[in-house]
């Protein structure tokens, strides 16, 4: 049973609009690009191996979620997807799965 508001736009508490998640479930990928400057980067759902046809997916820096608004190509990610702009699907809450990795979990970082 969902709730009745499921799927809803509502404000949010800084009156910018706070788009739902579609699923909880997080999902596995792989940093494809990300142009700091611009802060929008792609990735590519990777549970399914290297497969050519896996879905590409855009984030956008804020919705890397350790806040660091960067993160490396190539680096392995747990996402989940929430309607973006215009309902198309996008990746939120960004986490890096490497340690050491820019945008990696704090404490996870490599010593050498």
């Amino acid at each position: 049973m969902t709730p009745s508001n499921a799927g809803s736009v509502r404000a949010g508490a800084g009156g910018g609009l706070v788009r739902p998640i579609l699923s909880g479930v997080p999902r596995l990928g792989r940093i494809v690009s990300y142009d700091a400057d611009r802060g929008l980067g792609t990735l590519i759902e990777s549970d399914r191996g290297d497969d050519p046809s896996a879905p590409l997916r855009a984030f956008h820096c804020t919705a890397i979620a350790d806040g660091s608004r960067r993160i490396d190509p190539g680096t392995r990610v747990a996402f989940v997807l929430a309607a973006g702009l215009a309902g198309v699907l996008e990746a939120r809450e960004v986490t890096s799965l490497e340690a050491g990795a820019l945008g990696a979990p704090a404490g996870t970082e490599s010593s050498s």
